[in-house]
């Protein structure tokens, strides 16, 4: 009988009919299994290049566990291939550790990943978390690999990776991976196969660049560890809306196997500065079925616990989970989630109480789900050079916003709220992040990488459509006052007002907010009525074009 450690397509029929047996298994873990007597394997069949005049044969595109077991195993055969690529690193075996031999001069197998719809946005996602100077794995399936070419941009990528794809070439030919600043086999590619085309092994041969390892030392985690900025990305089948995510069964079916992802994604937590990822589309391929869901299914085996999983991309975003209570955890999930089953998600987890009863999400007046406008982010650098995120508000800001309020001084808020608020509850609060991009704009200035995150101003308008204007207000964080952001805020949401037709703005101001005052008139043809006799508040309007402007 068949014994596999990964399921691939030609043995999962046998496998889940009972035709076959599967041992799940780390990959790591694999040549200690078998060196330890507790697998026994009589024969292994090794396929290597020529001997060198040493007497060496490599084993070209597959290290993995291949020389494990052929150094331990009764009996070992070798085809000889001339046409294998003789690999460097820990690839070598002498013909004294090889029983007997077979010459047998025939093209390598090749492998070519299907392209799919959602790879480009998935990518572009990807890329926004990945820092310059990172070492990649990218882990089996067909997203995380054509991900590869789209990170052009970065500089100074490295790779440690169970195995390496074609896409590798075109960022080492354009100076992208270059390795150079890795901490652990520095200016080196550290693998344990190859997968790919005869492209990608006229490359690896005798290439200096790329060295190939057993499976034990490049999938274990404290190695993994020791890389700086160590990013692993993964591809999941399926995840639930608590993070724990199926990557090997469909329902009772086996469909892949452990492999080396749990390995890549625990060492990538303990790297410093490390990111684990999970890659995942957001729907089926035929449109029907969520890849998002309430809870796995009965059976689905749960490759990633909860605990596991720190970033999930999908082509609608990133959803950042470690550290997260259950219930933030639902609704980052849900915000990337395909927007046609994001309402029957919350409505799932409202049943469960994993969220609030009264859990919004944005919705425009006849109930459909309204999209986050990507197209309104945009960076400010401040008078004193820090880059600050400026970007439309989403649901999972709720936290964030009640925390810029909490940090106001009283003053500050009386002068934000024209009255003295003490508390900022989630059923007032939600209102003013699950906006529909329309009828209320908001954004939010925000520092910090998306896992430690921190809101420092916010601007929203709400419009009146009687009128077509829109009542404005903001607020900048006390820290960062002076600095040119509550500026930017304002001229950044005049361009989003126009750009929807609204003619103009207007609202109150405490007339001890001269700041404010000076910021407004800055926003086009503006008009200030003062308080009446006794009053505190000043009325203002500004008109974006003269056309519309009224005379002082």
């Amino acid at each position: 009988r068949h014994n596999a450690f990964f399921i691939g397509s030609t043995l999962r029929k046998e496998i889940n009919s009972g035709q076959s047996d599967y041992t799940p298994i780390h990959v790591s873990e694999i040549p200690d299994l078998i060196r330890s007597g507790r697998k026994h394997v009589d024969v292994a069949l090794i396929q290597v290049t020529p001997p060198d005049r040493y007497g060496f044969c490599s084993l070209g595109i597959n290290v993995d566990i291949a020389k494990p077991i052929a150094q331990v195993s009764y009996l070992t055969i070798a085809e000889i291939n001339p046409q294998m690529p003789r690999t460097l690193g820990n690839s070598f075996i002498h013909m004294q550790e090889i029983d007997y031999f077979i010459y047998n001069d025939v093209p390598l197998l090749e492998f070519r990943f299907k392209d799919r719809d959602v790879a480009e946005k998935i990518a572009q996602n990807i890329a926004n978390i990945i820092p310059n100077e990172a070492t990649l794995h990218i882990g089996n399936g067909n997203l995380p690999n054509l991900c590869l070419k789209y990170l052009m941009e970065k500089k100074d990528l490295g790779i440690h990776t169970h195995f390496i794809t074609d896409n590798i070439i075109i960022l080492i030919e354009n100076a992208v991976l270059t390795s150079k600043k890795k901490n652990f086999h520095p200016e080196k590619i550290i693998t344990s196969f190859a997968l790919g085309t005869k492209k990608l092994y006229d490359f690896v041969d005798n290439n200096p660049y790329i060295e190939f390892y057993p499976s034990d030392y490049v999938c274990n985690p404290k190695n993994i560890a020791k890389n700086k900025r160590m990013v692993s990305i993964n591809q999941a089948l399926e995840i639930d809306l608590t993070g724990q995510v199926n990557a090997s069964k469909k329902k009772y079916n086996f469909y892949s196997g452990i492999g080396e992802s749990v390995n890549f994604m625990r060492g990538a937590a303990l790297s410093k500065g490390g990111k684990p990822i999970i890659v995942i589309p957001s729907i089926s391929v035929d449109g029907k079925n969520s890849k998002i869901v309430p809870h796995l299914d009965e059976g689905a085996g749960v490759i990633l616990t909860r605990a596991d999983v720190h970033y999930v991309v999908t082509e609608w975003g990133v959803a950042y989970l470690h550290g997260k209570s259950i219930r933030e955890r639902v609704l980052e999930m849900i915000c990337i989630a395909h927007p046609k089953f994001r309402q029957s998600l919350l409505d799932e987890a409202k049943k469960i109480n994993y969220v609030y009863s009264d859990q919004l999400l944005p919705c425009d007046d006849d109930g459909n789900i309204c999209l986050y406008p990507f197209e309104y982010e945009t960076t400010f650098t401040s008078r004193d050079s820090k880059k600050i995120k400026i970007r439309p508000m989403k649901t999972t800001d709720e936290t964030l916003l009640k925390e810029l309020y909490y940090s106001l001084n009283e003053r500050d808020r009386y002068l934000r709220f024209l009255q003295v608020r003490k508390e900022f509850s989630h059923s007032k609060t939600q209102n003013e992040v699950n906006i529909d991009y329309n009828n209320i704009f908001s954004i939010g200035a925000f520092i910090g990488d998306i896992e430690k995150e921190r809101m420092i101003g916010n601007a929203t308008y709400y419009v009146n459509p009687s009128i077509n204007m829109a009542e404005y207000s903001f607020i900048v964080r006390e820290d960062y006052r002076g600095k040119g952001l509550g500026s930017f805020l304002y001229q950044h949401l005049i361009i989003i007002a126009k750009e929807k037709g609204i003619k103009g703005f207007y609202g109150n101001i405490h007339i001890q907010n001269k700041n404010t005052v000076k910021i407004i008139r800055k926003g086009g043809y503006t008009k200030i009525t003062p308080p009446e006799v006794g009053g505190k508040e000043l009325f203002y309007e500004v008109f974006f074009d003269k056309e519309n402007s009224i005379e002082d």
